[in-house]
């Protein structure tokens, strides 16, 4: 009987390997490219260039990082990039939740027609729209303005916070807002005190979505903009210093700037990450 119960025991744990080693593939190849970029922002140039290329640099240099960050235009891309990401996404959030709340609540005719184009319209290619925003900004003078970024990100963010809340919203117990309307509870009071703090969660996660969406957009930024003042940190580090110069290149400077660029969404996450997975979960379990 022992034997019996090893030999099963085995083979239950056997199953599970070729799942964990697929997850394992994932992670690597999902990190690896992220690593590669810490370690050669750690290296110096005659290193980053040798030839076999090392794996991990003989010497730890920091010069790439101090340079970086010290840089005045570079630090000014990224608040730059937080100040039109954050405006994009709480401009996003307060018309889409509004949005999505009558398109789960209220009965109207076209419902699906409306999130059928709201789908559509995430799904609608930027590049498609681009010269014709450019001219259009353009009388307006908002180019090499912030505003010239805020308001395509709110554009493309808009539909998927949209499509997101709706579905957040559809699995909030109605019964909830009924028993408050009974109550003499207006709409609007139902909305803000019952509705908004139980879909928080899956607010919570489509702001995370949208933000890292509207930080890390690159075509817009570089068209609209060409001031080195109004840069947000992609464009920032597109245009470093040597970047058009392929013998001059400055690697570990265009590593350290990407990985400064991307800790600040890293850290958002890794802060943020049991609101992020009870967002995620919200309304997988019903009872």
């Amino acid at each position: 009987m022992r034997g019996t119960a090893s030999s099963h025991h085995w083979r239950e744990g056997f199953r599970h390997v070729p799942f964990a080693a697929l997850i394992i593939f994932i992670v690597l190849y999902c990190t690896l490219p992220f690593l590669w970029t810490v370690i050669t922002s750690l290296k110096d140039l005659p290193e980053i260039y040798r030839s076999p290329a090392t794996y991990w640099p003989h010497r730890v240099v920091l010069a790439n990082w101090e340079k970086v960050l010290t840089l005045t235009r570079f630090t000014r891309s990224l608040l730059n990039s937080a100040i039109v990401a954050s405006s994009a996404t709480a401009i996003s959030l307060l018309i889409g939740s509004f949005c999505a709340y009558a398109l789960a609540r209220l009965r109207f005719p076209g419902k699906n027609v409306v999130l059928a184009t709201v789908l559509a319209v995430a799904m609608f290619p930027g590049i498609a729209i681009l010269s014709p925003l450019y001219l259009q900004f353009r009388d307006w003078g908002l180019i090499n303005t912030k505003l010239s970024l805020i308001l395509p990100y709110v554009t493309f963010t808009l539909p998927v916070c949209i499509w997101t809340l709706t579905a957040f919203f559809r699995d909030l117990p109605l019964e909830l807002e009924e028993a408050a309307r009974v109550d003499g509870c207006t709409r609007w009071q139902v909305y803000r005190q019952i509705v908004v703090p139980l879909a928080a969660p899956g607010v919570f996660t489509t702001a995370i979505l949208l933000f890292i969406a509207a930080w890390n957009e690159f075509l817009f930024a570089r068209t609209f903009i060409s001031d080195q003042a109004q840069y947000t940190a992609p464009v920032a580090v597109a245009q470093f210093e040597g970047a058009d110069i392929a013998a001059a290149t400055p690697w570990g400077q265009i590593s350290a700037a990407a990985i400064a660029t991307t800790l600040p969404l890293v850290l958002l996450v890794l802060i943020f990450q049991r609101r992020i997975i009870s967002g995620l979960t919200a309304g997988a379990i019903k009872g």
